[in-house]
């Protein structure tokens, strides 16, 4: 993986050029869209506790961000019929890479101080105790014993302007590290309208 601070990373200014993505489940989606900015976040694996934990705040205030012209988009390196069945409530497009190309390309790193981190003990500790609830309801399906891709994953945000550009990225220190739904519309309010929204 690209290391810490590499010059190669997207950065604000970069432009992302265009491409079609198959999510786990619905159509195809572009990135960029016309219209609208996008917000593409890499968790890690199907079931991740933590990254469940993250996906339940960005689905109560989905329409909040789609109000504000915002298109998630979320990535897993997990295989797609192993995250359908963790994903299929999810109101947002959910994308499959197993083969992390996608985490290459945006310099999307793993380490071991995404567990390790001090700041992740508490949310990993809510995490866990929120997702074993969970799964004792059946309301969710437990991970994989051996997640495919690892256990050390980091996040990442990236939000994309309607002609690619990059507007403001973040790559996380440690397994919770990442915007939050206010992070994620303030960055929003200060870049540009979708052409769509001024229409």
């Amino acid at each position: 993986m690209a290391a810490h601070g590499d010059l190669h990373r997207p950065h604000p200014g970069t432009v992302i050029g265009g491409r079609e993505f198959t999510p786990v489940s619905g159509p195809p989606i572009r990135v960029p869209e016309p219209g609208r900015l996008v917000h593409l976040q890499f968790r890690r694996f199907a079931g991740c506790p933590v990254c469940n934990l993250h996906l339940r705040s960005i689905v109560r205030r989905h329409a909040e961000i789609e109000a504000a012209g915002i298109r998630e988009v979320v990535v897993f390196h997990s295989p797609a019929d192993e995250l359908r069945e963790h994903t299929a409530d999810l109101p947002f497009a959910v994308i499959a890479d197993p083969d992390k190309r996608l985490y290459v390309e945006f310099g999307v790193e793993s380490a071991r101080r995404a567990l390790l981190h001090p700041r992740a003990w508490i949310p990993i500790l809510r995490a866990v105790l929120r997702s074993t609830w969970a799964i004792i309801r059946r309301r969710e399906h437990g991970p994989a014993a051996n997640p495919h891709g690892g256990r050390f994953g980091l996040p990442a945000d990236f939000l994309i302007a309607e002609d690619g550009r990059v507007l403001a990225c973040k790559y996380g220190e440690h397994v919770y590290d990442q915007w939050s739904v206010d992070e994620l519309l303030a960055q929003a309010s200060r870049s540009p309208r979708p052409a769509a929204q001024d229409r």
